[in-house]
């Protein structure tokens, strides 16, 4: 497995930014991708925020499954008062009113002065999760810069919401060292971290490996498989009884190429096309509805 370490030293001013800025908001929205709550909450997240009220958006819901997303949403619920999780497309828009309506009874809640001032807000989480094209539907215009690439957004910004609520946008962040390896492979899948410092035929083969341990059925009928390879069978390559977990993704990495023509001269196997292929179509939901973690 992949040791990653990304932290563009933007990232670190993100977080001066946060503390800086943070005594001036009534409410934090953390935005996650919903295929990864885990991987995609930054640890440092729970240090910073901790005592103001919080929503996790579960962005992306729409590409993870569904009862996940359920699971998901009741599991956050039972971690504490002040937080709560919606599912969330921030493509469509699906979620944009049921967070806007939480966010103004949290507003109606309060008292005295500061019942006086704006309801202020503030959007945190890791890069490509959303978080621009949420606060684009929430403010109803085009205010943030989005893009499918990791550290689109620079700066901050203050923007106004159509119901007078102040935003503030911040920048994605990741911790500087990935203290599980499987953190930091999640965000890869999921195109967190940029493609141009990985391994994209490892990166596809681990992935591989895991949907052929979680989803097995919608990996074979995407690539049109009669059957994915088990232990002990013969390597196609090697002729040898497999024992690993990366022998078996290899071998079936192996087959799904030869079933969608990626072949180089010489009958060599493509691994770059088809690592490139699956981890297309998996971060599209091409193969299916597909979250990598689950609650316990």
């Amino acid at each position: 497995m992949q040791n990653i370490n990304w932290y563009p030293g933007h990232m670190k001013k993100t977080r001066e930014l946060i503390q800086e800025n943070l005594k001036m908001v009534d409410a934090v929205v953390e935005v996650v991708d919903a295929r990864i709550p885990v991987s995609s909450r930054n640890p440092i997240i729970d240090e910073l925020v901790e005592g103001k009220p919080r929503i996790i958006a579960l962005n992306k819901s729409d590409l993870a499954d569904e009862e996940a997303n359920r699971k998901w949403i009741a599991a956050f619920a039972k971690a504490g008062d002040d937080i709560r999780a919606i599912a969330m497309n921030s493509m469509s828009g699906a979620g944009t009113k049921e967070l806007l309506k939480v966010l103004e009874s949290m507003d109606a809640k309060r008292s005295g002065n500061a019942a006086m001032k704006p309801f202020r807000i503030m959007i945190v989480g890791v890069p490509n999760v959303g978080k621009s094209s949420l606060i684009n539907r929430m403010t109803g215009h085009k205010s943030a810069k989005t893009g499918d690439r990791p550290g689109v957004t620079k700066g901050k910004q203050w923007l106004r919401l159509p119901n007078g609520m102040q935003l503030l946008d911040t920048p994605g962040i990741l911790w500087p060292k990935f203290e599980d390896p499987k953190a930091g492979m999640n965000l890869a899948f999921c195109g967190s971290i940029k493609d141009e410092i990985l391994d994209v035929p490892t990166l596809g083969m681990e992935l591989i490996g895991v949907l052929s341990e979680r989803y097995p059925e919608m990996l074979m009928k995407r690539y049109k498989l009669d059957a994915l390879y088990e232990e002990g069978e013969e390597s196609p390559e090697t002729g040898y009884p497999m024992e690993s977990e990366q022998d078996l993704a290899l071998a079936n990495m192996h087959q799904m190429a030869i079933k969608r023509g990626c072949i180089l001269p010489g009958k060599r196997i493509d691994y770059e096309r088809i690592g490139k292929l699956v981890l297309d179509e998996f971060r599209s939901a091409t193969i299916g509805r597909i979250t990598l973690e689950w609650p316990e």
